[in-house]
């Protein structure tokens, strides 16, 4: 059994290098203290515990803490929310820590991740549900299903996130996918896996601007109801023949043509 060494989410000194900059107070407000403790948590435990690597620490708040916290910006009032893979619960921590009036799921298979989540929400109160298993089994999906966003980072490629995330949203819930500077090419890379998930409406946003240093960026695809799905199928069919059929017709013009010129 994994013994605990340190209560995670207590009030310790804070080296310098782990101070908030003064944007963590125009995303946390009074909840600050909170979102200090666990990055005190990340800095200790969770290096101590591999869930974070030692380089990860001087850039925790710009590239971490409020990078995942900015995401609340894309979220409804009150909504629910199921992180995927979280790990050492980015970003669901700070998502949950900004923003109390969202009701958050955290989704992680390994053991070591899910203890360190455990006990750092429960050290410091915070109202967040804990699950072990992987998004796509069926026990996680009854427990976490029918939720409004579902969000990830760094978990996997475009089209297997689909997979994983789509089945865990109500109709037309959003999935949420924390992506870096290439989000564009991946979305264009894998926008017919998406659709084939039944995802529509996919776009590349961003959020943080003016908060930190480089903005989150986020690809947000709505999870489809069937029906939508099928009609949309029907149409890409009919426009895929009526390229079809115009592409036959001006092969057969060029013929035509061509065998003028011949005579």
């Amino acid at each position: 059994m994994f013994h605990v060494e340190r209560d995670l989410g207590g009030a310790a000194a804070v080296p310098a290098e782990l101070e908030p900059p003064a944007s963590a107070a125009t995303v946390f407000g009074d909840r600050l203290d909170l979102a200090r403790r666990y990055c005190t948590a990340l800095a200790t435990a969770g290096v101590e515990r591999g869930l974070i690597g030692p380089r990860e620490v001087p850039r925790l708040w710009d590239r971490h803490i409020l990078n995942c916290a900015v995401l609340g910006e894309l979220i409804a009032e009150g909504a629910s929310v199921v992180d995927i893979g979280s790990g050492a619960g980015l970003p669901g921590i700070p998502l949950a820590i900004a923003r109390p009036d969202l009701r958050i799921t955290l989704v992680e298979p390994l053991l070591r991740r899910t203890v360190f989540l455990s006990e750092f929400i429960e050290s410091v109160d915070l109202d967040v549900t804990v699950v072990r298993g992987r998004a796509e089994q069926s026990g996680v999906m009854k427990e976490a299903g029918g939720a409004d966003v579902v969000t990830s980072r760094a978990v996997a490629p475009l089209g297997k996130l689909a997979q994983w995330s789509l089945p865990l949203l109500r109709d037309h819930g959003h999935m949420l996918a924390l992506k870096g500077s290439s989000a564009a090419e991946e979305l264009e890379r894998d926008g017919a896996a998406l659709a084939k998930a039944g995802a529509g409406n996919a776009v590349v946003l961003q959020c943080g601007v003016g908060l930190v240093a480089t903005p989150t960026m986020v690809i947000s695809a709505e999870r489809l109801p069937r029906a939508e799905r099928s009609s949309l199928r029907r149409a890409e069919r009919a426009v895929e023949r009526e390229g079809k059929a115009g592409r036959t017709v001006a092969k057969e013009r060029g013929r035509k043509r061509a065998a003028r010129k011949a005579k």
